[in-house]
């Protein structure tokens, strides 16, 4: 019988292959403190207020992934700004939806052009619009 070590599911996966993962909480309080930059106090205080939800380990400790240290540290940039913590979070949450509004009309564009290129190519083909040569 084989295990999987990496709890992917996966017989035999290879347990470092979630490092990859931004959201695996790989790094405790003290390592994100440090990679940021801050307080331990600081990534508690986001905790507390609601803005991050650290993962916690089976003992209760606070886990972080990569992707909440990015949220952590744009959060740190506004207020660092002198935005409040309630502004920051405000922000943050916009530019998101606009990076998701701007993804969305890049994949908008792209199927729109290739809608276009079809048509055209149709065009071009002249095809025959009764191919089984039923009468109308």
């Amino acid at each position: 019988m084989s295990t999987d070590p990496a709890g992917t599911g996966e017989a035999g996966a290879d347990p470092l292959s979630r490092l990859d993962d931004p959201h695996y909480p790989a790094l405790t309080m003290s390592q994100a403190a440090q990679l940021l930059g801050v307080q331990a106090a600081f990534l508690r205080s986001l905790d507390t207020s609601g803005v991050l939800q650290p993962h916690r380990s089976p003992g209760g400790h606070r886990r972080y992934s990569r992707h909440q240290l990015s949220l952590a540290a744009r959060m740190r940039e506004l207020l660092d700004d002198g935005h409040s913590l309630a502004s920051a979070e405000t922000i943050v949450g916009l530019q998101d939806e606009l990076a998701s509004a701007r993804a969305d009309a890049e994949r908008l564009r792209t199927t729109a052009d290739r809608l276009r290129s079809d048509v055209d190519r149709l065009r071009l083909e002249k095809v025959d619009p009764n191919p089984f040569g039923n009468k109308p």
